[in-house]
């Protein structure tokens, strides 16, 4: 676990500075101190060649493997570029075999081969079973040595063999809580806790003791719905089997861990138009191209806003109080879309909206949006009133921000169940799209009552 901010901030200021001065050995003295997830986040914070020198300065092959695991998706790519095939084939032959199938794409295909011809027949078809999944579902998620027993022997025997897995492996796989029990022909049967297989007399049969309701993930389950049942069921670990029921690994809560950070930080960045693995320090021109994209898409937006405006120029001219308010319109309609926005975008998340509620969810949003539109028609209704000595100037001003927040609320709650509906994340299409509803509308509505009502 990464240490507080404040001191990781610490940490990466003493190893730059330590770099620039060109004293490595205090680097790498520095560095050695630090656990592969704050090693990650160090070089992701370090620009370029500072990044790649203290790469270079990882002298231990199992901890450059496991900073590539923890490192960001395009951070990871360039310190792969950077090593040679030989340091590499080294520093993943440690990793566990769904962390290699996640870097598997990246690295050199004569690292593959090489990491391949070391493997015995059993790890090549485990590796290759991992493989045959969406790195986003439960298949991909798992690691493929799951431990498990047969529900017809004792608890002795299954004793008996974590012995024997401890005694060849060195150690037993990490966040084991319980066995999986299977059938002859591998079929998932039920979960034995270890605490009942220590307590529970030893000549009991392991199918008498097992926990036969605990259900096993398909491995085709999205990986953010894995999470789900994780966060539900405090689970720590769970078997992960295939479509005829058969067992070919497990998921544990350290994988989980990872997809929920994932998600939130997924979900920030898109919300801007970024990627999650977006470098800090990426070349200038790939960085700029990438934004310009999101950033063209909003000149769009702006664009026809501002046409809509000019077609109320003549309106404008005659009611210069009109300029004064219309923002005001447009920023209550964007921040009460935002809220339904985020509230949709949510539910959907968390698959608690579909179309069973969908409509009832759009009727409630849209009576919300005509309390609050009432009450702030009243209250900035009376305000323009005070400021402009003008009663219709501030009941078109009302009814405008009423318009407006009915708008957001419709806008709000169908953006993101249309973008749902079509394949696109509503998190990073959604904000933009309603921006510009909100905007466009807000302007309309209250140019168009105003050229209708007072000029």
């Amino acid at each position: 676990m990464s240490e507080p901010a404040t001191q990781l901030e610490s940490w990466t200021g003493a190893i730059a500075a330590a770099l620039d001065a060109g004293d490595t050995a205090t680097a790498a003295e520095l560095a050695a101190q630090r656990h592969p997830a704050e090693l990650a986040d160090i070089l992701e914070a370090l620009p370029g060649e500072a990044r790649l020198a203290l790469w270079r300065l990882l002298p231990d092959p199992e901890v450059r493997g496991e900073v590539l695991i923890e490192a960001r998706r395009e951070v990871r790519d360039r310190l792969i570029e950077a090593t040679r095939s030989t340091e590499l084939a080294e520093a993943v032959s440690h990793l566990e075999l769904d962390e290699l199938a996640d870097l598997y794409d990246k690295l050199p295909r004569k690292v593959v081969r090489a990491l391949i011809r070391t493997m015995d027949l059993q790890r090549r078809q485990r590796l290759r079973r991992v493989l045959s999944y969406p790195e986003d579902t439960a298949g991909g998620l798992m690691d493929a040595d799951a431990l498990a027993v047969r529900e017809d022997i004792t608890l002795e025997t299954a004793q008996r063999y974590l012995r024997r897995v401890r005694k060849k492996e060195g150690a037993l796989p990490e966040h084991i809580t319980a066995l999986f029990v299977i059938d002859r022909e591998n079929r998932f049967r039920g979960l034995l806790p270890l605490d009942e297989l220590v307590a529970q007399p030893q000549s009991a049969l392991v199918g008498e003791t097992m926990d036969h309701e605990f259900r096993a993930i398909p491995a085709d389950t999205p990986a953010r719905q894995v999470a789900r049942l994780f966060e539900d069921r405090d689970l720590t670990t769970a078997p992960v089997v295939d479509p005829e029921g058969r067992l070919i690994g497990r998921i544990t809560v350290d994988d989980v861990v990872d997809v929920i950070r994932d998600e939130g930080e997924r979900s920030l960045m898109q919300s801007a138009g970024l990627n999650r693995n977006e470098d800090m320090f990426a070349p200038v021109l790939a960085t700029a191209a990438r934004r310009g994209v999101w950033l063209g898409a909003n000149l769009v937006n702006a664009f026809i806003a501002s046409w809509v405006i000019g077609l109320f120029g003549a309106t404008i001219e005659e009611r210069v109080a009109l300029a004064i308010l219309m923002p005001i319109v447009a920023s209550m309609g964007g921040v009460a879309g935002i809220q339904t926005l985020t509230l949709v975008v949510r539910g959907i998340a968390l698959d608690q909206i579909g179309r069973a509620n969908g409509l009832r969810l759009l009727g409630h949003e849209f009576r919300v949006a005509l309390v609050l539109g009432l009450a702030l028609a009243l209250i900035l209704g009376a305000a323009a009133l005070v400021w402009f000595r003008d009663p219709t100037l501030a009941l078109v001003f009302g009814a405008a921000v009423v318009i407006n927040l009915a708008n957001a609320a419709f806008s709000g709650t169908l953006v993101p169940l249309a973008l749902e509906r079509a394949g696109i994340d509503p998190a990073l299409a959604g904000g933009m799209l309603l921006t510009a509803l909100t905007d466009i509308l807000g302007f309309a509505s209250f140019l168009g009552l105003a050229a209708w009502i007072l000029v």
